[in-house]
């Protein structure tokens, strides 16, 4: 009897196709019993960071024992490696592509190169989805208690691939970061940890605007720009009842800067 796991999926793939729909028909038939949670489907087509942030957004919030299966790969069917990663206890799995960087930050990680077709849900998967064909079974199995080491080839986690977001620098006047994503409501999240302006008077620049640090969208007047710490504990530029990503057409790795007050 199998014992019921959450399995979370994070694709690119939209709606308006059957592509998630399908992945969702291959984890049934390897267990029926499974709990799928959509993250989303709505990350822009091959945007990496998105997916990214995304995911490294959601996970803290699941039980132990969950497996992410992630799909975002612009790169499927060349050399890029399929993995599937333990870290804790939780799994990861997906392309090796970045898309895992904003989470594998420890030590605590072991990793396989998805290697076993014994998993896959056939021996010849196709060269554009393999999504369906690679990932989304594995990771069915890996939330009904295959172990790791068993899908695949260990790998060094070392070698696993970061994508290259630009570090936040503590400098004399404040903090210099950059915009890692771009929300649906067109908000700008910077890569500056909120807790650097806890308690602290702060103001951001960014181009040509100075925008003072408040606690909510409200503090501005409508369609005023705003900085503030958001939900997911970042410095974030917004528009109150607006699109700050529309207004400053600032996109990710731009600059932005936060100044704390003497």
């Amino acid at each position: 009897m199998h014992k019921t796991k959450i399995l979370t999926l994070l694709t690119d793939f939209g709606l308006s196709d059957v592509y998630v729909g399908v992945m969702k028909g291959v984890i049934a038939q390897v267990n029926p019993t499974l709990n799928m949670v959509d993250l989303t489907h709505d990350i822009p087509p091959q945007n990496i960071a998105a997916a990214r942030f995304c995911l490294m957004s959601a996970y803290p919030y699941f039980p132990p024992g969950t497996v992410h299966i992630a799909v975002v790969d612009p790169g499927v069917g060349s050399n890029r490696r399929a993995i599937a990663i333990q870290f804790g206890d939780s799994f990861l799995v997906g392309p090796d592509n970045g898309i895992f960087s904003g989470i594998i930050t420890s030590s605590d990680v072991t990793a396989v190169e998805l290697t076993n077709p014994s998993y896959w849900r056939t021996r010849e998967p196709s060269t554009t989805f393999h999504g369906r064909d690679i990932f989304a079974p594995a990771g069915a199995h890996l939330a009904s208690g295959v172990p790791l080491e068993q899908l695949g080839t260990a790998i060094n986690p070392e070698t696993l691939v970061q994508l290259p977001i630009p570090e936040y620098r503590v400098t004399e006047a404040g903090v210099v970061g950059c915009i890692q994503y771009s929300d649906r409501f067109g908000n700008l999240i910077t890569n500056i940890p909120g807790t650097l302006v806890e308690e602290k008077s702060w103001f951001v620049e960014v181009d040509k605007y100075t925008i003072l640090g408040t606690t909510t969208y409200h503090d501005s007047p409508p369609g005023n720009l705003v900085a503030l710490v958001g939900s997911h504990g970042w410095v974030e530029i917004a528009v109150n009842c607006g699109n700050a990503q529309q207004q400053l057409q600032l996109n990710w790795g731009d600059v932005v800067k936060v100044i704390l007050s003497k």
